[in-house]
């Protein structure tokens, strides 16, 4: 048997393996979540200058996926809640919303582009 500490999505598991004689799959024990220790939260990265970003308020991605659909363009204003893009991880839709309300000054993403976690969608004024 091996005892595993894993964290998924900030929840920490312990696990028991025991290992199996070739029989297929083997058990898994696992105990319930442990209190995860409190961390300081991150502060928001300060807006970088570049030639794609026109706006100074970032949208970024939450997480790494797919962008499945664009739902505003430059020009339209956005309420604070409002989905800006969506991106498609492990067939779920993910809305990226619009952290304060504000104009569409860049969109710097195209449908079907694969995008990393914090990478740059779009941009408000």
């Amino acid at each position: 048997m091996k005892n595993y500490t894993i964290t998924v999505n900030g929840n920490v598991y312990d696990v028991v393996v025991e290992e199996g004689a070739g029989s297929g799959a083997a058990p898994v024990q696992t105990a319930a979540p442990k209190a995860m220790p409190k961390a300081a939260p991150k502060a928001a990265p300060a807006p970088k200058a570049s030639a794609g970003a026109a706006g100074s308020i970032r949208i970024e991605a939450g997480a790494a996926g797919k962008v499945f659909k664009l739902e505003k363009s430059v020009g339209q204003a956005v309420k604070r809640g409002d989905a800006v893009v969506i991106l498609e991880a492990m067939k779920m839709e993910i809305p990226v919303v619009a952290p304060q309300d504000g104009t569409v000054a860049s969109v710097d993403v195209a449908v079907g582009d694969s995008v990393e976690a914090g990478a740059l969608l779009a941009t408000l004024n």
